[in-house]
């Protein structure tokens, strides 16, 4: 007797093919064409999850060096002086403090320059 593993195929194609809910023609219909999509749409979704971080850094960056500037200040060199200074905001803090909190932003600002001063004088004595 032929042995086909019946439930555990069906299951299989049932959950590919409700995975490819939402696609169009036999896309949405066919096992072997939503298979197909499917798979494709997964690599674009692992693809994508990690390009959105690197959108998102790069944003946060165009935002940090906006403030910046109207500060006074590049954003390299305000990178710089918060490290030295110790401040430990990641770039997303960074940004949303700059796009909601002026005055905050301007208080790091001020302790990055300072801690920068701090820096040259070290290194010319």
């Amino acid at each position: 007797m032929r042995v086909t593993n019946a439930p555990a195929s069906r299951k299989r194609r049932k959950r590919m093919l409700s995975m490819a809910k939402g696609y169009r023609l036999k896309r949405s219909k066919l096992y072997r064409y939503a298979s197909d999509a499917v798979d494709h749409g997964l690599q674009y979704a692992y693809r994508d999850r990690k390009a959105k971080k690197r959108t998102y850094r790069s944003l946060w960056q165009v935002r940090i060096n906006a403030a910046a500037r109207s500060a006074g200040i590049t954003y390299s060199r305000l990178i710089e002086g918060i490290k030295a200074a110790g401040i430990a905001l990641d770039r997303k803090v960074l940004a949303d403090l700059a796009a909601t909190d002026a005055a905050a932003f301007g208080k790091i600002v001020e302790l990055a320059q300072g801690a920068l001063k701090n820096k040259a004088g070290a290194a010319k004595a």
